[in-house]
């Protein structure tokens, strides 16, 4: 859980579950600041979670996509899409 404990880290990953992306497009599609999504991406990179593959251009993209490790998460996603779904849909 000190992984995902983060505001944005769970974002991120369900973004990334769909495929690679660049940094801008990440920024873009969440709407949070840049600090706060870099911060989020170096820890999710240090955990092995995140790959950032850089490119060398003018200026240089970093385009991000989960690892095998982070891959491995899409179960609990989907678990927890599914308890959604169930729970919090309903208004019983």
């Amino acid at each position: 859980m000190q992984v995902f404990g983060g505001k944005w880290s769970f974002l991120i990953m369900g973004e990334l579950n769909s495929g690679s992306m660049r940094f801008n497009q990440l920024n873009r599609n969440l709407g949070c600041s840049t600090k706060s999504l870099t911060d989020a991406l170096k820890m999710l990179e240090a955990e092995g979670v995140v790959l950032g593959t850089v490119y060398p251009s003018t200026p240089v993209v970093i385009e991000y996509s989960l690892t095998e490790k982070g891959k491995d998460f899409e179960q609990v996603f989907r678990a927890m899409r599914h308890w959604g779904e169930k729970w919090l849909t309903n208004e019983d």
